[in-house]
C-alpha cells in the first residue's frame, strides 16, 4: 500500500468515527434484547423512564447556535453544514444521567414553527411533542456510535468520564407546520442498570 493509499485509508476511518452509519431497521446495530426494547420503543421515551424510577428529571447541558453535525445536516433538508437551533440535555432516573439527548432546528425555523422550543428550560421536549397534535414523528434511525463521534464525546465531557464506544443511539425527524426538528437520543451505560418494568 502507498504512503498516498495509506493516508487515504487513515483519513476514511476517522471520518467513518465522527459520523455515524444510520439504520432504517434496529437489526443494523446488532442490539441485545434488553437495548433493543429501549431503542424500538414507539411511545415517548420521557414517559417509559418516568414509568421505571422514583424521580425524573432533565438536566439541560446547551441551548444555543451551533455547527450542524457531518451526519445531521442532510437529515433537516440543509444543503451544506451550516449553523442550528441547538439543545443538549441530560435524563436522569434516581439522579443517574440515562440518556443524553441532542436536538436540533435549522435557523429558517419560525416562532410559529416550534413555539416552545427556546422556552423548555429544564422540561422534556418529548412531553410536548408527544402530546401536540400538529407534530407528526418520522420514522426511526438505529446507530452505534463509536468512542470519537461529537455526540459521544459531548457527552462524556457533561458526565467527567471517559465514555466507552460504541454507545447505541437513535434519532428521529418531528415536523410541524413547515418546521424540521431532527432529536437523537444517546443511551449511556446507566441505562442497564435502571429498573425495566414499569412502577407498580
Amino acid at each position: 500500500m502507498s504512503r498516498l493509499t495509506r493516508r487515504a485509508s487513515s483519513h476514511s476511518g476517522s471520518r467513518s468515527l465522527l459520523q455515524a452509519q444510520w439504520f432504517s431497521h434496529v437489526n443494523g446495530v446488532h442490539a441485545s434484547p434488553q437495548m433493543r426494547r429501549w431503542l424500538t420503543d414507539s411511545m415517548s421515551l420521557t414517559k417509559k423512564l418516568i414509568a421505571r424510577c422514583d424521580r425524573f428529571s432533565v438536566q439541560r447541558l446547551a441551548q444555543q447556535h451551533a455547527l450542524v453535525l457531518a451526519d445531521e445536516f442532510a437529515e433537516i433538508a440543509l444543503p451544506r453544514r451550516t449553523q442550528v437551533q441547538e439543545r443538549e440535555v441530560l435524563l436522569r432516573c434516581d439522579d443517574k444521567p440515562v440518556v443524553y439527548a441532542h436536538t436540533i432546528v435549522p435557523l429558517s425555523a419560525t416562532a410559529s414553527d416550534w413555539p416552545f422550543f427556546g422556552r423548555l428550560g429544564e422540561r422534556s421536549l418529548g412531553t410536548t411533542l408527544f402530546g401536540d397534535p400538529r407534530v407528526t414523528r418520522g420514522e426511526l434511525q438505529y446507530a452505534r456510535l463509536q468512542a470519537q463521534h461529537p455526540l459521544v464525546l459531548r457527552a462524556a465531557t457533561a458526565l467527567g468520564v471517559v465514555l466507552q464506544g460504541p454507545l447505541f443511539a437513535r434519532r428521529c425527524l418531528y415536523k410541524r407546520g413547515n418546521g424540521l426538528l431532527l432529536v437523537t437520543e444517546v443511551f449511556l451505560p446507566e441505562i442497564e442498570r435502571i429498573r425495566q418494568s414499569p412502577r407498580d
